[in-house]
């Protein structure tokens, strides 16, 4: 059998393998004296300690975070007739109200008056065109 060599020898080898890889640089400098151009000449890293900041930066603010407010409300559009189903999951009293957009010039567009969902509370919000319908939205406001 063959006797293996002890650990001092082997990371006393492998540090001498790593040492010769991370200078490749050493041995190709150019006759002369000057140093050599190009990408393969790597210029020394300096590092001025006056620049680096004793303290670090000041930390802007941070925006307040947004208030919760306004029902969630699904628009249903079935042929002509559009359907808002509202659900207020917030604490503070929302007032919807449908907006409806007709598709043809003749047809009057609506806007629905204004109910208030309390908290926790559900509603549903009719409206509709002669024809068809372009678009609907509703809008929030507060009491």
């Amino acid at each position: 059998m063959r006797a293996r060599p002890n650990r001092v020898v082997s990371l006393l080898v492998t540090s001498v393998i790593l040492t010769g890889l991370m200078v490749p640089g050493a041995a190709a400098q150019p006759e002369g004296g000057e140093p050599a151009t190009g990408p393969e000449a790597g210029a020394p890293a300096v590092v001025d300690l006056a620049e680096i900041p004793v303290e670090p930066p000041v930390q802007p603010a941070r925006p307040a975070p947004r208030e919760l407010f306004g029902a969630d409300c699904d628009i249903e559009i079935n042929g002509s007739q559009v359907t808002a189903y509202c659900h207020n999951g917030y604490p503070e009293t929302d007032l919807v109200r449908l907006h409806v957009e007709c598709d043809r010039w003749w047809d009057l567009d609506g806007d629905g008056a204004a109910v208030a969902v309390g908290p926790a509370g559900r509603t549903a919000l009719t409206s509709r065109c002669w024809k068809e319908v372009r678009s609907a939205w509703v809008s929030h406001q507060r009491p």
